[in-house]
């Protein structure tokens, strides 16, 4: 019996005989060849058909074949220095699954809607599928990096009773006779996680109803989020940074392959090294009258501004201190300047934005009761959050990265939609 592989092993099968189970990505013929491109999910291989070795029949059926039909190859493996891996495949017979007739994406240009709209079918292209295998690494590098540094993956609810980072972005749910909310980021469990494990992240989706049309907002996105007791800005800063080198540069050493299908530029990823330079809201706000943007102390950056600050470095800039009145009400102001919060966002280069946002946690039992007070939020809802600051309070501090973000920068995206399988966006819910 022939031995069924997968393509991404077909070098260890050199002149042996073997079936290859996939789908027709591409075919051409030439007189008494066919060349069938054979996808499998771990790559694509020409499988190279000769009137001579096959019966008429056969070789007349893989004329016919529609794109994306469902097959089995079975053949020689053969070296190849002109194949992109290496290798081709000599066919003996063929079997067909399913005959895909009018597959809708055509190798000729779609529209971006006609591609969402049949998103479900454009995650087969070549494209998507290095963006996609660079997501996956990205999330593995991100488990790895905290797994191998002592913190605990503890599991953030969905459904939350209030806000996290203010009421204006929930998504309510009824469930059952109350509403609840589906959440925003998992930080206030994880702060309570790390009272209990020191060291602790969590990862899964988070929802925010902004009605956002730019090229860096989901609805729907998926974040990592760790907590450290006994840590504080400078600490939660110094993590960031060591974090992002970690995974940039992981990704650069094991995707290389797909970076450079998407024409990323490496070299300026190869110089994603720590430290990273840091600068205060305050100089943030110098460095954009410089530039000549009309824009005060107090005001929040928006993704332009983000972007010209961005330019001024040749890796990522944490922006540290914002004003505490922009910030939500678990950030700790600053003992030495109460005006501003110790908290940082890491701003990625190339006009990416906001990659990363966290900071030092208010731990001080009547300051939080307060701010909750003042920002009008269900006191009760929090009693479970208050409990942390009467039994054992201690300085403690965290971030949340954006892996959509993330995926967008180290791939060069345009737009974040491409950066998930699936992209919710404000009037996208299918497929």
């Amino acid at each position: 019996m022939v031995q069924a592989i997968y393509i991404s092993d077909i070098g260890n099968h050199e002149g042996h005989e073997v079936s290859l189970n996939g789908w027709l990505y591409n075919k051409r013929s030439s007189g008494k060849l066919h060349f069938l491109q054979l996808r499998d999910g771990t790559g694509t291989i020409q499988c190279v058909m000769f009137k001579g070795d096959v019966s008429p029949d056969m070789f007349q059926q893989a004329d016919h074949l529609p794109q994306e039909s469902s097959l089995t190859v079975t053949g020689t493996v053969r070296a190849d220095a002109r194949s992109p891996i290496g290798f081709e495949v000599s066919v003996k017979s063929l079997t067909v699954h399913q005959l895909a007739h009018e597959y809708p994406i055509t190798p000729k240009e779609h529209g971006v809607a006609f591609l969402l709209d049949h998103r479900h079918l454009w995650l087969r292209s070549a494209r998507q599928h290095a963006i996609l295998r660079v997501r996956s690494e990205i999330i593995g590098a991100c488990r790895d990096y905290f797994d191998d540094h002592g913190f605990t993956l503890l599991d953030a609810p969905i459904f939350t009773p209030a806000a996290c980072e203010g009421t204006t972005t929930l998504f309510p749910v009824k469930y059952f006779d109350d509403t609840v909310y589906l959440t925003q980021s998992g930080q206030l469990y994880m702060e309570a996680g790390a009272m209990a494990f020191g060291k602790v992240y969590c990862f899964g989706p988070t929802f925010r109803a902004e009605k956002s049309k730019t090229r860096r907002h989901l609805t729907e996105f998926w974040m990592i989020e760790p907590e450290v007791a006994y840590c504080d800005l400078n600490g939660d800063m110094d993590l960031a940074e060591d974090f992002i080198e970690y995974v940039v540069q992981r990704v650069l050493t094991k995707r290389q392959k797909e970076l450079t299908a998407l024409e990323r530029d490496l070299p300026k990823l190869a110089n994603i090294k720590k430290p990273f330079p840091r600068i205060s809201y305050g100089e943030a706000i110098e460095l954009l009258q410089k530039k000549g943007i009309d824009i005060q102390w107090g005001a929040d950056f928006g993704g332009d501004d983000e972007t010209i600050i961005s330019e001024s470095f040749d890796r990522p800039v944490i922006i540290h201190r914002y004003p505490t009145e922009n910030k939500a009400f678990y950030m700790k102001a600053d003992p030495e300047n109460p005006k501003v919060a110790l908290c940082m966002d890491v701003l990625g280069p190339e006009g990416y934005g906001e990659i990363i946002g966290g900071g030092q946690r208010e731990d001080d039992l009547a300051l939080l009761e307060k701010k909750i007070r003042d920002h009008g939020l269900p006191e009760q809802a929090f009693s479970w959050y208050l409990d942390l600051r009467r039994y054992g309070s201690v300085p403690h501090a965290g971030f949340g990265m954006g892996i959509e973000r993330m995926v967008s920068w180290l791939t060069g995206l345009h737009h974040v939609r491409e950066a998930i399988p699936f992209p919710r966006m404000l009037e996208r819910v299918t497929p």
